[in-house]
C-alpha cells in the first residue's frame, strides 16, 4: 500500500488528472454505457457531514452518480470519526460487513476517510486488507484522484500531517459539494484547533487552527443565497477564535488593499491593528447577506465567548437565538484536569451574560461523565451546575479514552464502569427535567418554524425547527415542503421535541426543486 506522508507538495508523488492518458478507461466490471456509482457513509460531527458533502461533490464532478444503496455502489466511502470508542467499533464492524460484499464483487472500491483514518493509518490496512484507499482530514480534495489511482495501480494510503495555509483546494467549501438539503448549508470558517483538552484528539487529527479569509466566507454565503439557501450554519472546532490567526499575521505587516478581503473592514478601530478574533464581525456580515433568514454556528468554547459575540447575536436579526455552550464538567478540579480554561463560576457568568444580552435564548451543552479521577463530590458539583444552568437540551457521554490523548494515559484513575453508568442515569434525569420545563414553557407561543420535510415516523406529519433549534412536529398540509417558513402555535411538548399547528405560511422555499431523472 502506497503511503505519502511527505510535506507539501509531496502529495504530488503521483497525480491523476482528467488529462491522464488512462483517464478515459472504463473501470473494470462497469459497463461502458453507464456511470459509476458511489455511496458515502458518515460518522461523527457536522464537520464530517460537510466533508462528506464535499466528497460526494468531487465524485459527481468526476462523472459518478449516487447509488440507490450501498449494495449497488461501485465505490463506498466511509467518512470516520474518532472522538469516541463506539466510532471505532462502528467502522470496523462496517468494514467487516463490506468484506463479504467485496468478495462477491471484487471490482467494488472501499475507501476510508476522516479522523479515524488520520489516526489509525496502518491499523486499518492491517485489520481490513480489502480497503482500497485510505486518506485523512487534510486531503479530502484528493478523493477522486486517489480512487482513480487505486483502480489502476492497487491500494493506496495518503496521509498528510497538516493543511498548508493558502492552499485553497484543501479548505472546506472550496470544492464542489452535494448538499443533503437544498435550503440549508454548512459553511466551514476554520479548520483545526489550538486548544489542548485532555480528552480530545481533534488537534492531533485536524491540526492547528487555520481561518479562511473573511471575504471568501461572505462571498460563499452570498453564492449560497443566490442558489436558494436561506439558512447557513458556520462550522469550526472553536468558532469563537475565528480570525485570530489572520489578525495576528496582518498586524506585523504594512496595511494593504487585501486587508479587507482577509479580515473584513471592521478590524481596524482608530488605527489600531491588534490581534483579535473576528467571529462577531463575521456574524454581522453574514447575517446581513440578502436572502439569508437564519444564521447558526457550532461550536464555541466557553473560555472564548466574548461580549462582542453576544452583542452581534442580539443585534443581528438573522442570527438565531440558540447557543451551544459545552460545559463538560461542573467541577473546577476536573475542569482543570481537562485543560478547559475556565471554572464553573466563570462558565455560569458567561452563560448569564449571554441570556441577559440575547432575548429568549435557548442553550444546549456537552457533558462528560466519569473523566479520570472524577469523585462523587466532583459529580455532585456537575449536577449542581447543570441544575442552575437549566439547559434546553444536552449531549451527555460516559468518558471514552482515546489513544493519543492525555486522559487516556491516566488508566490508574479510570472510574469504574458501573459507577459511570449510575452517574450517567442521575445526570439524564436532571437534564430531562430541565428540558421538559423549557419545552413546556413554549406551549401557547407562536414560533417561526423552518420545514425540514416529512416526518420519518408519522406519514401525516412534517418536521421543522424553531429559531431556538427545537424540533417541531406539525400536521402535513399543502405547501409545507422543505425550505418553507411557517408561523406555528405550540400545542404540546415532550423531552426532545414540540408539537404545533400551522397558523400561516410566511415564506415559500427559494431553492429550485430537484427533478429525479430516470436512467434508461
Amino acid at each position: 500500500m502506497f503511503r505519502n506522508t511527505a510535506p507539501w507538495p509531496g502529495r504530488s508523488l503521483f497525480r491523476v488528472t482528467a488529462t491522464h492518458p488512462d483517464a478515459a478507461l472504463p473501470a473494470d466490471g462497469v459497463p461502458a454505457d453507464r456511470a459509476r456509482t458511489y455511496a458515502v457513509r458518515t460518522y461523527g460531527c457536522q464537520m464530517n457531514v460537510h466533508d462528506s458533502e464535499r466528497i460526494a461533490g468531487l465524485l459527481e464532478a468526476d462523472g459518478m452518480v449516487e447509488a440507490a444503496s450501498e449494495a449497488e455502489a461501485d465505490v463506498i466511502v466511509l467518512n470516520t470519526c474518532c472522538i469516541r470508542e463506539n466510532a471505532d467499533n462502528k467502522l470496523y464492524g462496517a468494514l467487516g460487513n463490506l468484506k463479504a460484499l467485496k468478495d462477491q464483487r471484487p471490482d467494488l472500491q472501499v475507501a476510508v476517510a476522516g479522523c479515524l483514518a488520520q489516526k489509525d493509518r496502518e491499523l486499518i490496512q492491517q485489520r481490513a486488507a480489502h480497503v482500497d484507499v485510505v486518506f485523512g482530514t487534510h486531503n479530502v480534495h484528493r478523493a477522486g484522484e486517489l480512487l482513480a489511482h487505486a483502480r489502476r495501480h492497487g491500494p493506496v494510503m495518503e496521509i498528510l500531517e497538516e493543511t498548508v495555509r493558502g492552499d485553497a483546494d484543501a479548505f472546506p467549501s472550496a470544492l464542489p459539494a452535494k448538499r443533503d438539503v437544498d435550503h440549508s448549508a454548512w459553511v466551514t470558517i476554520q479548520i483545526g484547533c489550538d486548544n489542548s483538552c485532555a480528552f480530545c484528539i481533534v488537534p492531533a487529527v485536524r491540526g492547528p487552527e487555520i481561518s479562511r479569509p473573511f471575504g471568501e466566507l461572505v462571498a460563499e454565503v452570498e453564492g449560497l443565497s443566490a442558489d436558494g439557501v436561506t439558512e447557513v450554519t458556520l462550522l469550526g472546532q472553536n468558532v469563537n477564535s475565528y480570525g485570530r490567526d489572520l489578525t495576528t499575521r496582518l498586524r506585523t505587516i504594512e496595511a494593504g488593499p487585501a486587508d479587507a478581503f482577509e479580515v473584513g473592514d471592521r478590524w481596524v478601530v482608530e488605527g489600531r491593528r491588534r490581534p483579535r478574533p473576528l467571529f462577531a464581525d463575521l456574524l454581522r456580515e453574514v447575517g446581513a447577506v440578502d436572502g439569508i433568514r437564519r444564521v447558526r454556528y457550532t461550536s464555541p468554547h466557553p473560555k472564548d465567548l466574548r461580549p462582542e459575540t453576544i452583542a452581534a447575536m442580539a443585534e443581528t436579526p438573522s442570527v438565531c437565538e440558540h447557543l451551544h455552550l459545552p460545559l463538560q464538567s461542573g467541577s473546577d478540579r476536573v475542569l482543570a484536569a481537562m485543560h478547559r480554561g475556565y471554572t464553573a463560576e466563570r462558565y455560569l457568568e458567561r452563560l448569564a451574560a449571554a441570556r441577559a444580552g440575547i432575548h429568549d435564548l435557548a442553550v444546549s451543552t456537552d457533558i462528560i461523565v466519569g473523566f479520570p479521577g472524577e469523585t462523587d463530590a466532583d459529580f455532585e458539583a456537575t449536577l449542581e451546575v447543570v441544575a442552575e444552568a437549566g439547559y434546553d437540551s444536552a449531549f451527555a457521554f460516559v468518558f471514552s479514552p482515546r489513544p493519543g490523548t492525555e486522559a487516556a494515559d491516566r488508566t490508574d484513575e479510570f472510574v469504574d464502569h458501573s459507577v459511570c453508568v449510575e452517574r450517567f442515569e442521575r445526570l439524564l434525569r436532571v437534564l430531562r427535567r430541565s428540558s421538559v420545563l423549557r419545552h413546556e414553557a413554549r406551549i401557547g407561543c407562536t414560533e417561526e418554524v423552518l420545514i425540514e420535510g416529512p416526518s420519518k415516523r408519522e406519514p401525516d406529519q412534517v418536521t421543522g425547527r424553531t429559531r431556538q433549534n427545537k424540533l417541531v412536529h406539525l400536521p402535513a398540509a399543502e405547501g409545507l415542503r422543505a425550505g418553507a417558513y411557517v408561523d406555528a402555535r405550540i400545542t404540546a411538548a415532550g423531552t426532545h421535541y414540540l408539537f404545533g399547528e400551522v397558523l400561516e405560511v410566511t415564506a415559500a422555499p427559494r431553492h429550485r426543486r430537484r427533478i429525479p431523472v430516470a436512467s434508461v
